[in-house]
């Protein structure tokens, strides 16, 4: 990578960094590009270098995060499944919590609204969550520990569920009801008894 490269890859990381820190503290309805790229202290033109909206940033805000936590999910090849999974909630709900809960309602809008997203579905937080989950559940049967015939596609939307459900709980009560709290629990008593009759007796 030469100096231009990097050069170009500190900024992006600057605005995106500057967009959450605006976003957490005024809401992201309040801010517009110039508010970042003032306190970002660059050009208002360079934000449109990286981005064709102020909505995109928040998509590139999940970013960093979620795919350290692929990376991760990655190299624990011979780690259980629940285990894995359970890995993978309490980071998820981590990464969602430290974003705070003003991104965490961009997020939401930007699935449940279709016309908030840009055109690349590749970059949908809700496609990216679905992907990661489904991939968790092929290598388990790959490698044996659950049975040829587990409903991947079933299991991942049940569960998926159940973690944009407790996001939208979070944004719903203000920030009195706790996420991260509620997917240990969750973790803890539903994932042995979900995954049960699809798990091979070794």
């Amino acid at each position: 990578m030469n100096k231009r490269q990097i050069s170009a890859q500190i900024t992006k990381r600057k605005l995106i960094s500057t967009a959450l820190e605006l976003i957490k503290e005024k809401g992201f309805s309040a801010i517009n590009v110039e508010d970042i790229t003032k306190k970002a202290g660059v050009a208002k033109g360079t934000f449109y270098t990286y981005f064709k909206r102020k909505e995109d940033i928040v998509l590139a805000i999940s970013r960093v995060p979620f795919s350290e936590i692929a990376d991760d999910i990655e190299r624990m090849q011979d780690m259980k499944l629940i285990s894995k999974l359970t890995y993978y909630f309490h980071r998820f709900m981590e990464c969602v919590e430290s974003c705070g809960i003003q991104v965490c309602r961009e997020w939401i809008r930007n699935v449940i609204d279709p016309n908030n997203v840009p055109e690349n579905l590749d970059s949908k937080k809700w496609v990216y969550d679905v992907d990661m989950l489904t991939n968790i559940f092929d290598n388990a049967i790959k490698n044996g520990e659950l049975k040829k015939e587990t409903p991947v596609e079933l299991l991942t939307h049940i569960i998926i569920s159940q973690l944009y459900g407790m996001m939208t709980c979070w944004c719903m009560s203000d920030g009195k009801f706790e996420p991260l709290d509620w997917t240990d629990k969750f973790c803890e008593m539903q994932l042995n008894s979900i995954l049960k009759q699809y798990t091979k007796n070794k």
